[in-house]
């Protein structure tokens, strides 16, 4: 029996008691089936595997790393990195989130002019170097310098040692970085004296944000 006094609870009990699909409005009575949506990573078109790859590839500093992984340029993985280097600064008691992000953003654009004017189409490149390109490879550079980051904070403050190894990672970032602009572009790997100095100003800041 439908109880007059108690309307309000006898709503809640029939909607409960409804079913959980609901038809589209405008399509009939299709129902929505959410177990045949995609993952969200899938939707974000974000590749968790092929991020890895890359990263991985660039672990090792005595091998050089693959080109043909940074094809496909992306931001999820430099992101990840970058918030990364910021943790590893945040337990060492430096709030640097904003300068670390701040700082990538700036020496993108500034790779991406140098890289323009280097190895631009003119000097036998292919020129396909975007600033989109140049933020994801340098990224993905900085991988070592989180790696140093990280270090650091087994490290004496102030003395020569962190000093060295901070040099021996800013060289390997440099090696990277350099090989990935290089290799993306079209050039050979003679155009990569030219283009590693700009990444060593770029990486030495780092590790100096790193050290100090």
């Amino acid at each position: 029996m439908v109880n007059r006094y108690l309307p309000f609870f006898q709503g809640v009990v029939l909607n409960q008691a409804t079913p959980t699909h609901h038809p589209i409005p405008g399509n009939g009575n299709v129902a929505v089936n959410f177990d045949d949506e995609p993952p969200l990573l899938e939707e974000l078109d974000i590749d968790t595997g092929l991020i890895w790859r890359k990263a991985v590839s660039i672990l090792h500093p005595l091998r050089s790393v693959d080109p043909s992984l940074h094809a496909e340029a992306d931001l999820s993985g430099p992101a990840l990195i970058l918030l990364s280097l910021a943790f590893f600064q945040l337990l060492a008691g430096k709030l640097h989130f904003g300068i670390v992000l701040g700082w990538a953003t700036a020496a993108s654009v500034f790779l991406y002019f140098i890289s323009s004017m280097l190895l631009s189409p003119g000097r036998g490149g292919r020129g396909d170097l975007s600033l989109y390109r140049c933020a994801s490879l340098l990224g993905y550079s900085i991988m070592s310098m989180t790696i140093f980051s990280a270090v650091s904070l087994f490290l004496p403050r102030g003395g020569g040692l962190i000093f060295a190894v901070g040099m021996g990672f800013v060289l390997w970032s440099t090696r990277v970085c350099s090989r990935l602009l290089v290799a993306c572009s079209g050039h050979g790997d003679g155009h990569r004296g030219i283009v590693a100095y700009p990444c060593f100003l770029v990486f030495m800041l780092f590790s100096l944000l790193v050290i100090f």
